[in-house]
């Protein structure tokens, strides 16, 4: 196996430089082959049969944009083939072929779905369904549209990786001839090729179509920037020709003096990596030194370390500059042994060490399972395939999770970026993790419920918040609790798009399903002011479910859940909602029963005779909540508001703001009153004058916990040098009697003066 001189690789003509350079914006493209036979050279590895089924596609597409033509003037067939040419380099299957010549036939020539279905077959008409942009509905705003659009993309995809194959094609030769477009469509193009394709093509191991689209983004969306950057990096070429040179010659000699056939070659930063990592750093181009670097390709695995082994006696390593992706891949499957030496000349080089099969990995990712299945000299194993299944998998349960578009492409970009961690569970297994992942991230890595049930979690046996950013190496243990559900408060910190959209669904559901419950009850009540019952819920109960159709479609609402849930959010009042369902009955035949009638006018108080009580335990959560405003515990007299989407507020019945609303918005409120065994303690407030001594605070925190009480907050006023200063606790109260037992306490402790609770 030769070695190929990378001094030569620097002093070739531009036009011989590697593809990923990009083109200048002011060149025109070349133009393209309009015909079949720029195609057909490329499909030698297809049968006849299948090459025929790609001509039939070639001559269908041809006819479909018949009269179009690009911006650029050229007949528009020439993207299509195009675009099928670089799928078949990637040795795609004649369906992925054929999607590729037809990809614009749905969406820009009004041909049907079942169209393809009937001249191609189903798998085909799917790919090319799943190319296919959502333009014919209509969104409230462009950016619904291009959410909705990727979504559809992502999901396809997720199901049949071939689609994103032929997307990524798509968009690489978009960008390659986007000089005629004008400047503003350019930007938005290159914008959404940086924060969407280029990601999606890393996170499948497309490294070289990830370099390319990065590099072309960067020269529509900054031409000045990069100008002048491509200018720098071709001068420094002629500028360290010496060092790359020497290097090269001292690798040669080293490997050859330990008989090991390697390749070296040399690779070059893109003009986009460089201008990254100067902003990264804040350096200057100059301080950039690793613009250069050279990569070893070895025959068997073993040779890799022994490759390491024979760099690191040439020259010096860097500290804490050497990785193994080999031992641990990267989550879209690269493997590489990256370390950085130090040449002779004091500047840094770094070296990438691999096998023949983790190179074609490294630039094809995804695609090497075509590629190199057939390719056995190739090194191929034929099982690229399953690389990225995991992160193609989380898209699948991040829209059963997620239904709004936007939200979905939200979590999407939060889960493309590159950058990982590599964590072990307590059975030593490894994950990978993006970087700045929470053990919340963690948990929800490892199942759902293990996730929604977290209470605490260990890093390398020590307990750490659930806040705690992983880094790599750590090994991380998860304790739950039966009882134990997702706190709002982790959609602060969480970094997956996983774990967020995990969340989120738990809550919604959550709150859903105690606003339907509440719902029901608040319903269930204010039809017995009229002196019925509830209709049954029972499925196979016909007159009944006729009777609650004929309601949602009254009310307007899809089902019965959905109008309990606008009952108990406030978005619709029980007693209209009763009275409506009392007539629907009545239609029917059922009478008010007297016993009932009774029980509903006059077990309620006057200010809301119709709606009956609701209990309070503690247990309501999300759909009822305590005003903080007064910060209402058992025992003191209540009332609620039914607020407009908030469900239930529950203020004390002296409550000055509530007083308020109720005057502005009386039908809202309704009678409420706490159950007799409440499951949990409540908050108050309670304001404590102390006399100004060493150890006051500690002497009232003591009093507290004598009572059996907890302090959720202090504060306390600014005024350090008076004699007299004012405390203000939360605490945590089983009722009005465990809070005059606080105080009364309080009132014992020595440097007490006084002590009551805070009243709006």
């Amino acid at each position: 196996m030769g070695i190929r001189s990378f001094a030569a690789e620097l002093l070739l003509p531009a036009a011989l430089q590697p593809k990923h350079r990009a083109p200048a914006i002011e060149t025109a493209p070349k133009p393209e082959a309009a015909s079949f036979a720029a195609l057909s050279d490329k499909l030698g590895y297809l049968s006849k049969g299948e090459i025929k089924q790609i001509r039939e596609a070639y001559k269908f597409a041809d006819e479909a944009h018949l009269g179009q033509f690009r911006a650029s003037g050229e007949p528009y067939i020439t993207h299509p083939i195009a675009v099928a040419g670089m799928v078949a380099d990637w040795r795609l299957d004649a369906q992925a072929v054929m999607a590729a010549l037809m990809h614009d036939a749905m969406e820009d020539c009004g041909v049907t779905k079942v169209e393809l279905i009937e001249r191609f077959g189903a798998p085909t008409a799917e790919l090319v369904d799943g190319l296919t942009k959502l333009d014919k509905l209509q969104f409230p705003t462009r950016e619904e549209g291009q959410a909705e659009s990727f979504r559809k993309m992502l999901l396809a995809m997720a199901r049949d990786v071939r689609v994103i194959l032929v997307k990524l094609a798509d968009r690489l030769h978009n960008m390659r001839t986007m000089a005629a477009m004008q400047p503003a469509k350019r930007k938005r193009i290159a914008r959404e090729t940086l924060d969407i394709f280029a990601p999606i093509a890393h996170r499948l191991g497309l490294n070289q179509i990830y370099r390319e689209l990065q590099e072309l983004s960067f020269a529509h969306l900054f031409p000045w920037r990069h100008g002048a950057l491509d200018k720098a990096v071709k001068r420094s070429r002629g500028y360290r020709r010496d060092i790359v040179d020497r290097v090269h010659k001292d690798v040669e000699k080293a490997f050859a003096a330990s008989k090991m056939k390697v390749l070296v070659s040399g690779r070059e930063k893109t003009v986009y990596s460089i201008y990254r990592k100067m902003r990264e750093k804040h350096t200057s181009f100059a301080q950039v030194n690793d613009i250069f670097g050279f990569r070893i390709v070895v025959q068997t695995l073993p040779d890799c370390y022994l490759a390491l082994g024979v760099l690191h006696q040439l020259y010096k390593p860097v500290p804490g500059r050497f990785k193994d992706y080999i031992a641990i891949p990267k989550p879209n499957g690269y493997q590489s042994l990256h370390t950085t030496l130090v040449s002779p000349l004091g500047t840094a080089v770094e070296f990438q060490i691999r096998t023949e099969q983790m190179h074609a990995v490294a630039e094809s990712g995804i695609a090497a399972h075509w590629l190199y299945k057939n390719d056995r000299r190739a090194g191929g194993s034929g099982d690229a395939h399953p690389l990225g299944a995991m992160w193609l998998q989380s898209l699948l349960d991040i829209q059963d999770e997620t239904r709004d578009a936007a939200e979905f492409l939200e979590h999407v970009k939060i889960d493309l970026v590159p950058e990982a961690v590599y964590v072990f569970t307590p059975m030593s297994k490894i994950m990978a993790l993006p970087r700045g992942a929470t053990a919340v991230d963690f948990a929800y890595a490892i199942h759902s419920d293990v996730g929604d049930h977290c209470v605490a979690a260990k890093v390398n046996g020590e307990p750490v918040a659930l806040r705690t950013e992983l880094k790599s190496g750590d090994v991380v243990e998860i304790v739950t609790a039966p009882g134990a559900r997702p706190n709002p408060a982790w959609l602060n910190f969480v970094r997956t798009g996983r774990a967020r959209s995990k969340i989120r669904h738990f809550l919604k559901t959550m709150e859903q399903e105690e606003s339907r419950s509440l719902g029901e009850k608040l319903l269930q009540q204010a039809l017995r002011a009229e002196g019925l019952g509830l209709p049954s819920t029972d499925p196979t109960d016909t007159e009944a479910n006729a009777l609650w159709h004929q309601l949602t479609r009254w009310s307007g609402n899809r089902g019965r859940g959905e109008l309990l849930t606008d009952i108990g959010l406030g978005r619709k009042i029980a007693t209209i909602v009763a009275k409506r369902l009392a007539q629907l009955m009545a239609e029917r035949g059922t009478r008010p029963d007297a016993v009932t009638l009774t029980l509903g006018r006059y077990a309620a108080d006057d200010a809301a005779p119709s709606q009956g009580g609701v209990a309070i335990d503690g247990s309501e959560g999300a759909s009822v909540q305590l005003a903080t405003c007064c910060r209402p515990i058992p025992g003191d007299a209540i009332v609620g508001y039914l607020g407009r989407g908030e469900g239930l507020l529950v203020h004390t019945a002296d409550c000055h703001n509530g007083k308020r609303l109720k005057e502005r918005d009386p039908e809202r409120w309704m009678a409420v009153e706490w159950a007799e065994q409440p499951v949990r303690a409540f908050e108050t407030m309670i304001a404590v004058q102390v006399r100004n001594g060493k150890g006051a605070l500690a002497q009232v925190a003591a009093s507290v916990s004598a009572a059996e009480a907890d302090i959720t907050h202090i504060d306390m006023d600014n005024e350090r040098d008076a004699d007299i200063a004012e405390l203000r606790l939360s605490l945590a109260v089983r009722d009005r009697h465990h809070l005059a037992d606080v105080l009364r306490t309080l009132k014992r402790s020595p440097p007490v003066v006084r002590a009551s609770r805070v009243k709006p």
